[in-house]
């Protein structure tokens, strides 16, 4: 008989599933023969232990007959609540694209041996605290580099730059950030700190190189390997690659990069500031995850006073309580670099902080950032969707402890946070990232998919995949890539207390893959592309089973918005983009509504309302619909001269700021404001009031007017608290946001996911909807018209309860701007399916069911 350990490892610091028992389950017989796959498995209790990562395992030893050498075994394990009721805790599925099975497997070799299952591997790669035998924290660095000759650790430089000799400093000497220098290797080794040594690493399972129990006992300045005399420290992976070249690699997944800057050295020799260095290529960083900054700044790096985390977290929850449901959020989407109005350079998490009275008194309750990992790009102009290290925040925005202020903040006031994150590409210029890491042919670019080998194509660009992004498609086949994706997520879960993810483009991954050089289409790489996001879905929710995840999916694919225990992908909702384009209507969608582009555009002409009450009864099925997204608010193609184009392809005519739709780019004074206000005030009540998670782009509560563009977001930043403020321009529209985020709050009716379109009349340009849930009953009739019904206007809907109805809002309200024109004076009474509201021009008014008499 031979003794078989399993271990079942979470890879994440502290407690973990808590409230479960762990099954083994596998193909063997009690007496350990091997029996069918099919026929029913064993079934052995696994034990809770502490694991050498800070946190969990999950162990048991099973005996196997040695007659069943060379047998394949397959295993997993389940989770059994204290109901009952199992979970199958295997989150990855076998390599075979068409199947989703989820099982690990092994051939027995006849003698003990050990198989592990990381379900992550937040805390198995990168720079790690690890448990030693005496208790103290010692330190393990670890990188997948399966095609390597061989791979060393080495520390960068950095030093005081009023120090003439450049002498390196250690992380036992805080140096004033405005003077740091150095944090870079250059491809000739300068910039390598020469005081320690490198660090030789050991090659294991799995193409993973890591450092040995005693790697650092080689230097005084160790310590005697502890993590705090490693901590703060910078480093970089020197890796001898396949061809035998020497290449200098950032870790994928540091939880930290050097410099918040957009200077590329490109390799060469950099002695200049650290805080003018792009992070992307730079070196890497020790962190202790379990340790955050006790002030939100200071002036030297690395800073002098840190708590515990669970010191800092304690008073998270001290305020106004969090959405529970994706239903229930109203978010609001905002680019950390639009803020700073009136100072250089890109916003900053401290100036997130100070807007988020101007969002909370809005009654928003989720704020949704783009992407803040460290991305590459133009550095601090860009929007972030070029990420080149998924665990590290990125430093211009003030880096991830400044993140869990920000986060903790917002808790405390009852506001989510989702982070928008990318998955579908890389960073473009990942050279030192993801990029050749470990080799330089084509067909073993690790994190990147490509087809056949380079001779089969008349360029060896050829073989990879685009996906209708920025980059090439990562290579979903490779389970490491997943993994990283999927521990990355964990990890602000965990960590950060993130609340939620939006991913990008979705589409991309599971059904836009073509191959590079003829463009025909890669089913394969779509269907892994399905087994990666089901897998996040299924992983992140079973850390955090109401988390929030919303996909940018322009597909109708129901596995996308299935629940994870149904086989599905888990999304709560998707983007709803035709939403957008039928009612705001200036981007290049020939087919669409376009609602206000029209009504700007075409006085007194007919609207296409029935074709937009198709769209807005789409609401009921899981979207994220939107009046303005960064996409649409100057970065796509459209009906506007953008007189600063900097020959874009096809963005010579973009579109533009809700507001500048809504006037067709008229200036807003007298009568075009206050028309285009009231078609702004449209959209937003339509989209608020809609069945599905509404959502708006930071500035339209105030009507900010200059293009957000992916290269121009310091040139346009605007003064959006500013222009809310009393005498603001944009404080009518703001009170209206604010009012209309409270009401659809305040109403569970118009929370739900009931909506029933009744009237849409295209030469009235009005339009009519019913929403309500158990408790109560709403009518929303909008106008586009270019003058009030201010004798009324019939609407007959057959499920339009009879009785009476009372003006719950108006959009007209002279509160926002507008001529109190409605239905203030009493209630209405609905007789046989017809009602007789007012209605204002460019407007809408909620009607409530008070009952029958």
């Amino acid at each position: 008989m031979a003794n078989i350990t399993f271990l079942y490892i979470p890879g994440v610091f502290g407690p973990a599933f808590e409230d479960v028992d762990a099954l083994l389950k596998g193909s063997w017989s009690k007496t350990g023969a091997a029996i069918a796959k099919t026929e029913p498995w064993t079934v052995s209790p696994m034990s809770r232990e502490p694991w050498e990562d800070g946190g969990v395992c999950f162990r048991a030893v099973v005996q196997l007959d040695s007659g069943a050498l060379g047998e394949e075994f397959y295993w997993g394990v389940s989770f059994r609540g204290k109901d009952g009721r199992e979970t199958w805790a295997i989150a990855s599925e076998i390599d075979d694209p068409a199947s989703n099975e989820r099982t690990c497997r092994f051939r027995f070799n006849g003698i003990d041996d050990e198989r592990r299952y990381y379900l992550t591997h937040c805390r198995r790669l990168g720079a790690n605290k690890v448990r030693r035998k005496d208790g103290s924290w010692g330190a393990r660095f670890a990188v997948w580099a399966p095609h390597a000759r061989a791979v060393e650790l080495v520390f960068g430089a950095i030093w005081n730059a009023s120090d003439a000799d450049k002498k390196p400093v250690g992380p036992d000497v805080s140096t004033p950030k405005a003077l740091m220098a150095g944090g870079y290797i250059a491809a000739d080794g300068s910039g390598v700190n020469p005081l320690p040594p490198s660090i030789p690493m050991v090659r294991n399972g799995d193409g993973i190189w890591e450092t040995g129990p005693d790697a650092f006992n080689v230097h005084p300045d160790f310590k005697n390997s502890s993590f705090d005399a490693l901590n703060h420290r910078p480093y970089m992976f020197k890796i001898t690659r396949e061809d035998g070249f020497i290449a200098y690699r950032t870790d994928l997944y540091s939880r930290c990069q050097i410099g918040s800057g957009s200077f590329n050295p490109n390799g060469g020799r950099y002695e200049g500031l650290t805080r003018d260095l792009r992070g992307l290529g730079s070196c890497s960083v020790t962190v202790d995850p379990e340790k955050i900054t006790k002030n939100f700044e200071e002036a030297v790096w690395p800073e002098k006073e840190f708590i515990d985390a669970a010191e800092f977290w304690k008073d998270e929850f001290t305020g106004k309580k969090l959405p529970q449901s994706c239903d229930d959020l109203i978010i609001y989407e905002l680019h950390l670099g639009a803020l700073g109005f009136g100072r250089n350079g890109p916003g900053t998490l401290k100036d997130a902080l100070a807007l988020l009275d101007h969002v909370e008194a809005m009654n928003i309750n989720a704020i949704e950032l783009l992407p803040l990992s460290e991305f590459g790009g133009d550095g601090v102009e860009g929007w972030g969707y070029s990420t080149s290290h998924y665990f590290a925040i990125e430093y211009s925005g003030g880096g991830r402890d400044q993140f869990k202020f920000f986060i903790k903040e917002c808790h405390r006031r009852g506001i989510a946070v989702i982070m928008d994150v990318v998955y579908n590409h890389y960073s473009q210029d990942g050279e030192r990232a993801e990029f050749d890491y470990d080799a330089s042919l084509p067909q073993h670019n690790i994190y990147y998919w490509y087809e056949g080998k380079p001779w089969d194509y008349s360029f060896p660009e050829g073989g990879y995949l685009d996906n209708m992004s920025t980059g090439w498609a990562p290579r979903f086949y490779e389970k490491m890539v997943r993994k990283l994706f999927i521990s990355s997520a964990v990890s602000l879960l965990r960590e950060f207390h993130v609340d939620g993810f939006r991913l990008d483009q979705t589409t991309s991954m599971h059904g836009y893959n073509a191959l590079h050089s003829n463009g025909n289409a890669v089913g394969t790489a779509n269907m892994f592309g399905a087994k990666f996001l089901r897998e996040f879905g299924r992983t992140v929710r079973m850390f955090k089973p109401g988390i929030f995840l919303m996909a940018e999916d322009h597909s109708d694919w129901d596995e996308v918005t299935k629940p994870v225990e149904e086989g599905g992908m888990g999304f709560d909702a998707r983007w709803h983009s035709s939403f957008y384009h039928n009612l705001m209507g200036d981007t290049d969608q020939g087919d669409a509504a376009k609602l206000i582009y029209r009504a700007a555009t075409s006085p007194g002409s007919p609207l296409p309302m029935d074709n937009f009450a198709g769209v807005l009864s789409e609401t009921a099925f899981g979207k994220v619909v939107y009046s303005e997204s960064h996409d649409e608010a100057g970065n796509s193609s459209g009906p506007f001269l953008d007189p600063d184009w900097n020959g874009d392809a096809g963005k010579q005519y973009t579109s533009a700021r809700g507001i500048v739709t809504a006037s067709n780019a008229a200036p807003l004074i007298g009568d075009t404001r206050k028309y285009a206000e009231a078609r702004c005030r449209f959209a937003w009540g339509i989209t608020a009031l809609s069945a599905g998670v509404p959502m708006f782009l930071f500035g339209e509560e105030v009507g900010a007017q200059k293009r957000f563009k992916y290269n121009a977001v310091l040139k346009n930043k605007e003064d959006i608290a500013g222009m809310a403020k009393e005498g603001g321009e944009g404080r009518f529209l703001y009170r209206f946001y604010s009012d209309v985020n409270a009401l659809r709050r305040a109403h569970t009716g118009l929370r739900s996911r009931s909506i029933e379109v009744i009237h849409a009349h295209n030469s009235n340009r009005v339009i009519a909807f019913r929403r309500w849930d158990e408790n109560e009953s709403f009518l929303i009739v909008a106008s586009l018209a270019d003058a009030p019904y201010d004798k009324g206007y019939v609407v007959h809907g057959d499920n339009l309860k009879p009785g009476l109805w009372a003006e719950e809002f108006n959009s007209d309200s002279a509160l926002y701007g507008g001529g109190n024109v409605g239905n203030s004076a009493g209630v209405l009474r609905c007789a046989n399916g017809d009602i007789n509201p007012i209605v204002p021009f460019a407007g809408f008014v909620v009607l409530r069911w008070t009952g029958e008499n």
